[in-house]
């Protein structure tokens, strides 16, 4: 009987022992998950940190994902505005002098050359196509930042180039304006007064360049901005099946 009882406790440490040991060798494994479809490599959680990255030429960005002044507003009341919504201008106007409600970009380039800039945007005071519909726009460290029109070309006032555009410009800065009579979201950006002229910048080597905004007219509202090379068109850069650029993290 005694023998019996031994036997049994040595069985039953044996069976504890084994499964101790299981579990010890599940814990041991590290199990990988892949990442779905669209997602970033880094999990970045800092807004002021973001680093928006081109991908074979375009660079696809919702205007809301910076850091803002607090008269830049967040809005989701309009369904054409993707994302989390678009961001609208509620504080003074600043017609002459850019600087005011500034936010800036991290924009990741590895393919060199002159990129076209459009933004989707929309009126939101107002009933009138030419006013409140205006922001202002710089990329300061790119080779070149210009607008086009067929043969003509214009460079910010106080860039060191010229021409400059009929209209508002200082301090390397283009008014970056859309127009018509239809108010709602669409994508058109363009300079020079009563002479519009596409918007445009060139990086001329491969780095992080930084793009930035400054509020101008009351009540414009911001969605998303594109920027892309000539081998891709417009439609195609602005198309909802286009996903929006990987984000990740300044060191």
């Amino acid at each position: 009987m005694k023998f019996k009882n031994i036997a049994f406790v040595f069985l039953a440490m044996g069976l504890f022992s084994c499964t101790n040991d299981s579990s010890d060798n599940e814990e041991d494994i590290d199990i990988i998950s892949p990442e779905g479809p669209g997602e970033s490599a880094t999990n970045c959680t800092d807004v002021a940190k973001y680093v928006f990255n081109e991908n074979g030429g375009l660079l696809r960005v919702e205007f809301e994902d910076a850091v803002f002044d607090s008269d830049w507003k967040l809005k989701n009341d309009d369904a054409a505005a993707s994302g989390e919504g678009y961001m609208v201008w509620e504080g003074d106007q600043s017609l002459g002098t850019p600087g005011m409600g500034l936010a800036t970009y991290a924009l990741q380039v590895t393919v060199p050359g002159t990129y076209r800039f459009v933004w989707k945007s929309a009126v939101k005071t107002g009933d009138s196509g030419s006013d409140h519909n205006d922001t202002w726009l710089r990329f300061n460290d790119a080779s070149d930042f210009f607008a086009q029109k067929g043969e003509s070309i214009v460079y910010p006032a106080d860039s060191g180039k010229t021409p400059n555009p009929e209209g508002a410009t200082k301090d390397g800065w283009f008014k970056i304006y859309r127009s018509g009579s239809n108010l709602d979201f669409k994508w058109q950006s363009s300079t020079f007064d009563n002479n519009a002229h596409d918007i445009f910048v060139t990086f001329s080597a491969a780095g992080t360049y930084t793009m930035e905004i400054s509020a101008r007219s009351s009540g414009h509202a911001i969605d998303e901005f594109v920027l892309f090379t000539d081998a891709i068109s417009l439609a195609d850069a602005t198309s909802d099946t286009v996903s929006k650029s990987t984000i990740t993290c300044k060191n």
